[in-house]
């Protein structure tokens, strides 16, 4: 028998889930962590080699594993290890026990074991651990792994840590993907990854406190809301949005573009229109009433809505948002690869797919699985936030995808401004 979950449990899952972590740990960090280079990052993680340069975006380094693995000497072994954040599954009760119905469903349906580990707290923590692995040319002890776009996974494909995919085992990914998925820039052709879950950074606000409805980019710079305005203290998310309300494409941006962005930034806090740099916690900030408007993620909104606060309003504004991913992908040396494979399509099947964005309700990468979820009755169904139309997949973008020495150029612009 399964129970329900509780009902504030959607709530819960908005207000604890790491996602400030997924999006970079350095946002809630302090100063001191945030102002660490990657390579200060690895020394202080254990890491003794510095990563290569990324010579262009979308991994167009990673040539080597490509080269040298053969999917055809692989053989099903009967386990896998999957490497993932806490709360990123679906979870239910049944006989008083926590358990997760996807990964039930895999093991009874293919006899494969899944050792399920939430070891993933941030990325910059967890990226090292893996480099000093896979530096040394040892298993990561996880066959698959969850990393995420704008930064992580490129960087793994640079680094020429992935194993790449055989499409041809692949089939419910190409069959049920959202072609916004498939043969995405930063990684063209799926070579390495396939979408877990994808969301939407734009505008979260109360229209009771702001007295009128937020549609653009800019608002978050109106003076008229002086004081009472959240922004993300990170280097992904809060450039990447405000070169979009300047009507700049940041996957085509210039440096340029980016001085430019600074100093609007800038402007902004200097100005007193912020009322804090964020990372999580701009949720309490927003349902308290100390912010009006803030930069906010898609799926907290969303669960906020069903957790008690449907005043709340998110938005994709006028100039767009953008739309993060957090991918699966197959470390090198796996010891169980084709096990793994073999869930990376599994998931992609419609009903799995419900079961797992049903719970999460970040944007699912498998648009038919909102079928299923209607005919269960389930009102994520019927949200754009979960299943964006067409029109709002048109005004999202992505990010610029930095190489190492872009990087160290666009930290030292947008770093500063939340630090201070």
């Amino acid at each position: 028998m399964t129970d329900h979950d509780e009902p504030d449990l959607a709530l819960l899952r908005g207000l604890l889930h790491p996602r400030m972590s997924r999006r970079g740990f350095l946002r809630t960090a302090g100063v001191g962590a945030a102002g660490l280079s990657l390579s200060g990052l690895l020394a202080a993680c254990g890491g003794t080699a510095e990563p290569s340069p990324s010579a262009s975006p979308a991994g167009t380094g990673a040539t080597g594993a490509a080269e040298g693995f053969d999917w055809a000497s692989q053989e099903v072994t009967g386990t896998f290890t999957f490497a993932n954040w806490p709360l990123y599954i679906d979870r239910a009760k049944v006989n008083g026990e926590q358990v997760n119905p996807s990964l039930e469903l895999f093991t009874q349906e293919t006899d494969i074991d899944v050792h399920y580990v939430e070891v993933i707290q941030a990325y910059d923590e967890f990226f090292a651990k893996l480099h000093v692995l896979l530096e040394a040319e040892q298993p990561t002890g996880y066959d698959l792994i969850v990393m995420g776009y704008p930064k992580w996974l490129p960087l793994m494909m640079a680094n020429d840590y992935l194993i790449p995919l055989d499409h041809s085992q692949l089939p419910n990914f190409a069959a049920n993907a959202a072609s916004t998925y498939q043969d995405p820039p930063y990684d063209p052709g799926n070579q390495f990854s396939i979408p877990y879950m994808s969301g939407i950074t734009g505008i979260g606000y109360d229209p009771e406190l702001t007295g009128r409805e937020i549609t653009s980019v800019l608002d978050l710079f109106d003076p008229a809301f002086e004081g009472k305005v959240g922004m993300f203290g990170d280097t992904e998310d809060m450039p990447n949005l405000t070169l979009l309300g300047m009507g700049v494409e940041p996957s085509e941006s210039t440096e340029g573009d980016w001085q430019a962005a600074a100093d609007m930034l800038t402007k902004q806090r200097d100005d007193g229109i912020v009322r804090q740099y964020f990372g999580q916690n701009y949720v309490n900030a927003l349902t308290s009433g100390n912010v009006a408007l803030t930069m906010a993620w898609s799926a907290d909104v969303l669960q906020l809505q069903m957790g008690g606060f449907p005043n709340l309003k998110f938005v994709v504004p006028d100039e767009g948002a953008m739309l993060w991913t957090d991918s699966l992908c197959i470390p090198k040396f796996a010891v169980h690869p084709l096990d793994a494979l073999t869930f990376m399509d599994f998931i992609y099947r419609p009903d799995v797919a419900a079961m797992i964005v049903g719970w999460i309700q970040n944007v699912s990468p498998v648009p038919i699985s909102q079928d299923v979820l209607r005919q269960e009755g389930n009102p994520v169904a019927e949200s754009p936030l979960v299943f964006p139309t067409a029109e709002m997949y048109s005004r999202l973008h992505g990010y610029r995808v930095l190489t190492q020495s872009e990087q160290q150029t666009w930290d030292q612009l947008f770093q500063p401004i939340f630090q201070s």
